[in-house]
């Protein structure tokens, strides 16, 4: 397994530079970024690709409403020059709160808007013309002046095809990430409860899958705390925080993505309580309301045995890459030790 961890720029150049380095000297192989509404992610992946050598970067993710399905092929063929082929193309359909709130476009289609970016992208990295006929995107543009034709990269294009990774929880989606990505970008995955929850989607996802393409990549983890000491319980809160923030508050009532995962997950009166709780402004209780069984599963926190038995746990799976945050006095000894256990 290789192991992969999250960088976040918070307007401080010198410290995401030095951040990145001390990730990539603790043996890190992927780093990647989220784009929301604050600092863009291609810019900053830029400026890392240009302080680091070996480890490889993507975007998690490129919102596939923020850009035109062209623009990020040109954007994903830049950052694969600049870091040297290391670079990853990370893509989601983010959800209606800020697609709609942020953006200022429908939040429609998505399906079809992912196929159809995927699709334009690896024609973009061709070399050839662009010609596309889809269900949410056609080039040229068919209703517009007519003046519209084919055109081609004008630059070097990429030498491979550059690898995507799709970030999806939804049933449909993960059927179609099997299908057409190379990497799947998991969130709040519990290893123990994988078949009840994908197994159908991969393997319908699989079916389809070109027999030519690689097997599908498997990113997933969460934060890692090892040992005795109050790191245990403040990652233990992290871990709690994080999921009662989305699953309480990632959307609406009636329509958020992670609130439907948690149920499919078997927490149903649980996932119930923690929205109401967190939706009427009670975030504490909203957290504390986290079972307990849920971070046992979905985190790395506790002593080296307990540790080191859910790693395997993980890759029995198929997990391809740990993701991992460490908690503690010194987390880039325990990337080490992770990536140590790992191999």
């Amino acid at each position: 397994m290789k192991i992969s961890t999250t960088i976040g720029f918070d307007g401080d150049p010198q410290r995401l530079v030095q951040q990145a380095k001390d990730f990539e000297s603790a043996g890190v192989d992927l780093l990647w970024g989220a784009e929301i509404y604050g600092y863009d992610l291609v810019s900053t992946l830029a400026y890392v690709a240009a302080n680091t050598e070996r480890v490889e970067l993507m975007t998690g993710i490129i919102p596939l409403y923020s850009r035109s399905p062209a623009l990020i092929a040109q954007t994903a063929a830049t950052l694969d020059a600049l870091s040297d082929g290391r670079f990853v193309l990370g893509l989601g359909t983010s959800g209606p709160q800020v697609i709609e709130g942020w953006h200022g476009v429908p939040f429609e289609k998505p399906m079809a808007r992912t196929r159809d970016t995927i699709d334009i992208c690896r024609k973009v990295w061709s070399g050839d013309k662009v010609t596309h006929d889809g269900k949410a995107y056609s080039l040229p543009y068919d209703g517009g002046t007519g003046l519209g034709k084919p055109l081609k990269f004008m630059n070097r294009p990429p030498v491979r095809d550059i690898p995507i990774s799709i970030a999806s929880i939804g049933p449909k989606n993960v059927e179609l990430t099997a299908e057409v990505a190379d990497i799947w970008q998991t969130i709040h995955f519990v290893p123990d409860r994988f078949e009840q929850v994908w197994g159908e989607a991969l393997k319908t996802g699989l079916a389809k899958r070109d027999p030519e393409k690689k097997p599908l990549e498997i990113i997933a983890g969460q934060f890692v705390a090892i040992g005795k000491g109050d790191h245990i319980q403040e990652a233990r809160n992290a871990a709690r925080g994080l999921i009662g923030f989305y699953v309480g508050g990632m959307g609406a009532k009636t329509k958020n993505f992670y609130n439907d995962l948690f149920k499919r997950y078997g927490w149903e009166e649980e996932a119930e309580e923690i929205q109401d709780l967190f939706l009427s402004g009670k975030r504490m209780e909203a957290f504390a309301a986290v079972p307990e069984e849920y971070i046992d599963l979905s985190a790395l926190i506790g002593d080296e045995g307990f540790v080191r038995e859910r790693i395997q746990v993980f890759k029995e799976v198929g997990v391809t890459h740990l993701n991992v945050s460490p908690i503690g006095p010194d987390p880039l000894k325990q990337i080490e030790m992770i990536k140590a256990w790992s191999e």
